[in-house]
């Protein structure tokens, strides 16, 4: 079936062997807190996807990454979405490498090589809030930062290796800044405990991550000049940029379970399951269309306004896409499984995400009109 073909021949390339594996385990075992998709997942080297070969990763292009993450969701959303939130913070790890003179590129060499896991503590899009804007406070004891604060909900909260998280930074010598640090997990003073209480995409592990006055050596904390911290900066728009392509490409991937469903079943006319496919396929080109100005370098604020647009011009056609699956699929489809109504439910968690769609609809307004652009 040529639907999703190329979504897992690309995962296939990048992670052999763990479609057939997720495959093979019913959907609510790898829908279900502690199961082994994250494990599996970091087996197969999805930890360093993202990051350059010379540097022990994988060297997966934006594309790639796009479709590769379809394939994931239709498998298990949650794995989809908790991965997604690591790879949103390597692909600004990277860009911040990039940027820099630092030691960030060790730090991704290792974890391409000892496949570490990252979880996000970044704003991550909240409305009026810059991607950067602190989340955590550090205060200097004259040889570490001293880390406190609260991320919640937090993907990969307990199978996370390192947080990443963006700090205010607070030295008594030099004054207050921003920054960014990597934390290991295992560090003293961090604690995990349960905050999503939804059946729902719980095997992300979106619980509450807590640090209160953990040590954080200087190395691993990498204080932003004010070019960096600006809203007008490329590094914010570049993450932004990610985080809204992945995030869309996970949930057009659930869709795609659904579809794929009701083309195994031969269910309605040839004209219902082509209008489903063509719904599928024009948002999917429209999340590819921006993952290839990512790889072609363009990640300014049109580029924005194109990944939001796409974003929520997606999810609408998703409500539609899952309606008319579920009623392909038929009653005896629903009755027989939970999978039907599971991944049903699923794709409405996409309007859950920052930006809202009322603080999208405005900065994109700006764009329209051509005023100065709002970061959502």
């Amino acid at each position: 079936m040529r639907l999703l073909a190329k979504e897992r021949e690309t995962l296939e390339q990048f992670l052999p062997g763990l479609d057939a594996k997720l495959a093979a385990i019913p959907l609510q075992t790898l829908e279900s807190p502690g199961n082994p998709s994250l494990s599996m997942y970091k087996s197969a080297g999805g930890a360093g996807l993202l990051i350059p070969k010379i540097h022990g990763g994988k060297g997966a292009t934006a594309v790639q990454a796009a479709l590769l993450t379809r394939a994931l969701a239709s498998r298990s959303p949650s794995l989809a979405l908790a991965t997604t939130m690591h790879q949103f913070s390597v692909a600004s790890l990277i860009a911040l490498a990039e940027s820099s003179d630092g030691p960030e590129w060790m730090l991704l060499d290792g974890i391409a090589t000892e496949q570490r896991l990252m979880s996000s503590a970044f704003a991550e899009g909240h409305a009026g809030q810059s991607i950067l804007a602190p989340t955590m406070k550090a205060v200097w004891d004259g040889r570490n930062w001293r880390v406190t604060g609260k991320k919640q909900p937090c993907s990969l909260a307990r199978s996370m290796d390192l947080l990443t998280t963006s700090l205010q930074l607070e030295h008594p010598e030099k004054g207050v800044s921003v920054g960014v640090a990597l934390i290991p997990a295992q560090s003293p003073g961090i604690s995990v405990e349960p905050f999503w209480s939804s059946w729902i995409l719980g095997g992300a592990e979106s619980d509450a991550v807590i640090l209160q006055d953990v040590e954080v050596h200087p190395d691993l904390v990498f204080e932003l000049d004010a070019e960096l911290q600006s809203q007008d900066n490329d590094l914010q728009t570049l993450g932004y940029v990610w985080f809204e392509m992945l995030l869309t490409a996970c949930y057009l991937g659930v869709a795609s379970a659904l579809v794929e469903k009701v083309m195994a079943s031969g269910r309605g006319t040839v004209q219902d399951r082509t209008s489903l496919c063509i719904q599928l396929e024009s948002s999917n080109l429209l999340v590819d269309a921006i993952a290839r100005n990512l790889d072609l370098g363009d990640f300014g604020k049109d580029a924005l306004s194109r990944a939001l647009i796409t974003r929520f011009a997606a999810a609408d056609n998703i409500q539609a896409i899952v309606a008319k699956s579920v009623e392909l699929l038929g009653g005896m489809a629903f009755i027989r499984s939970s999978d039907v109504s599971y991944l049903a439910s699923a794709t409405h968690a996409i309007g859950f995400h920052p930006p809202s769609r009322n603080s999208a609809m405005q900065s994109l307004l700006h764009w329209y009109e051509g005023q100065q652009w709002v970061m959502v």
